[in-house]
């Protein structure tokens, strides 16, 4: 098993030095290092603070074995927050803060100088520098890093420094939900919609059959979303020429004067020769979200959205509706970054998450949460094999509103694939009970017959 790990961690340490005609210094598979932990020694412990505490698992509360384990059983990236030594309550103003001032820039240097040290002396044939071990120097807008960190005597010595706010694997996944990195996508329009889920409005669309349940369509005499900004922090956004109700009949029919701004943030991959992946939907899900909550007020008997003449700023941030990935957990923080520094934006929607907290996508909520932002999230969607997880994050987190969906049957009886709890702030009838098919309509990928789309 040892010889199978060093095995694995010298190719991987090959493809890090792989610009570099150097060869691998023997010293490195010389390395005293203790055995990782197995997968399932680690998913046990989560499972079983899950089942005990009913909120997301939090790295913090790890032994450093156990967070060089998650690390080296998945893609060695670490998000490492950082702060001059002293200072307190980082959160509360980390809108205000400047990570390129003096103070934080002297504390951010003295941890990259030491990574790379450190790294440099347990490897020497590495010859690691801060732009192979360090992902994201160039964004330093938040005082998070993420690092490439192989050794567990380095995240030994960084916890004891007081520069250090957290340290922790961004890219460890639990092994159903890695065995189901799909999840959410695969959409496709509906073969056929009864007649009693939709209403046919003007010009010509459907208004869903639970909109009724939240009064959306008698709110619309007061407002339809006009001078509203959304965010949306998903999978991304379909083409224009795939699904042109979300491009060139943005502004249709009823829906008039509005802008689509279309961004990724996605990292496909982490090495250092990784590229965004732009802010095409390749899941499905983000399609959803958008018709949900924008789709045009035109023509063609689509599905129209709650807000139909708000303005959306879509961002493809996630792969899929599972924040579990160090490139979507950066996509996602960054997203809220973005979102927090646009002054028209006044709503945030993720309908993604994750059974693990994360720190460096926390300071992202934090920011855009203290810029006066509403951030809604999704309690949290599953199937069987995790129906007894509670609020997911980050929905469980005070600073967001936590929504889920629930049945039209009576007593509030949650959707069967919905999570629930304490930290829920508000339910949507989503669901027939009679039929756990028949859940809330939206627009398909392409074409003009919507698509179900149910869950929170």
């Amino acid at each position: 098993m040892r010889l199978q790990f060093l095995l694995a961690l010298a190719g991987l340490v090959l493809l890090i030095a792989g610009c570099s005609k150097d060869k691998l210094d023997p010293a490195l598979s010389e390395t005293a290092q203790p055995e990782p932990m197995t997968k399932a020694e680690m998913d046990r412990i989560v499972e079983s603070f899950l089942q005990e505490q009913d909120t997301p698992y939090r790295w913090q509360q790890a032994p450093a074995r156990m967070l060089w384990s998650a690390s080296v059983r998945s893609d060695s990236v670490m998000a490492l927050g950082y702060q001059p030594a002293g200072e307190q309550d980082v959160q509360s103003r980390i809108h205000q803060i400047d990570p390129n001032s003096e103070a934080w820039a002297a504390a951010r240097e003295k941890l990259v100088r030491f990574v790379v040290e450190e790294t440099n002396k347990a490897y020497p044939g590495l010859n690691a520098t801060a732009g192979s071990l360090f992902l994201n120097l160039d964004r330093q807008y938040l005082p998070t890093l993420d690092v490439r960190i192989f050794d567990q005597r380095i995240i030994e010595a960084l916890l004891k420094m007081p520069e250090v706010r957290y340290l922790e694997p961004m890219g460890y996944t639990m092994g159903e939900i890695g065995n189901r990195s799909d999840s959410g996508c695969g959409v496709t329009a509906a073969s056929s919609i009864p007649t009693a889920d939709y209403v046919t409005a003007a010009p010509s669309v459907k208004i869903p059959w639970n909109f009724y349940y939240s009064n959306i369509p008698a709110a619309w005499s007061t407002s339809t979303g006009a001078g509203i900004k959304v965010a949306l922090i998903d999978t991304g956004t379909p083409t224009s020429s795939s699904q042109p109700k979300l491009g060139s009949e943005f502004n249709s029919g009823y829906s008039s004067g509005r802008s689509l701004e279309r961004l990724g943030t996605h990292i496909s991959g982490m090495w250092w020769w990784a590229s965004n992946d732009g802010p095409n939907d390749q899941c499905g899900h983000g399609t959803q979200m958008a018709g949900l909550i924008a789709a045009p007020r035109g023509s063609g008997g689509t599905s129209v959205g709650v807000a139909y003449n708000c303005n959306l700023k879509a961002f493809r941030a996630t792969t899929d509706v599972v924040i579990n990935g160090s490139s979507e957990k950066a996509g996602v923080r960054d997203a809220l970054y973005i979102s927090g520094n646009d002054g028209a934006v006044k709503i945030v929607s993720m309908s993604i998450g994750d059974v693990f907290y994360s720190s460096t996508v926390d300071d992202g909520i934090h920011y855009a949460y203290n810029r006066g932002k509403m951030l809604i999230a999704a309690a949290g969607t599953s199937l069987s094999w995790t129906s007894w997880w509670g609020v997911i994050f980050p929905a469980s987190e005070p600073e967001t509103v936590a929504v889920t969906g629930i049945q039209d049957a009576p007593y509030y009886t949650k959707c069967n694939t919905c999570h629930s709890g304490s930290q829920v702030d508000f339910v949507v009838v989503m669901q027939r009970a009679s039929n756990t098919d028949r859940t809330s309509l939206t627009l398909a990928p392409s074409g003009n017959t919507p698509a179900y789309v149910g869950g929170s």
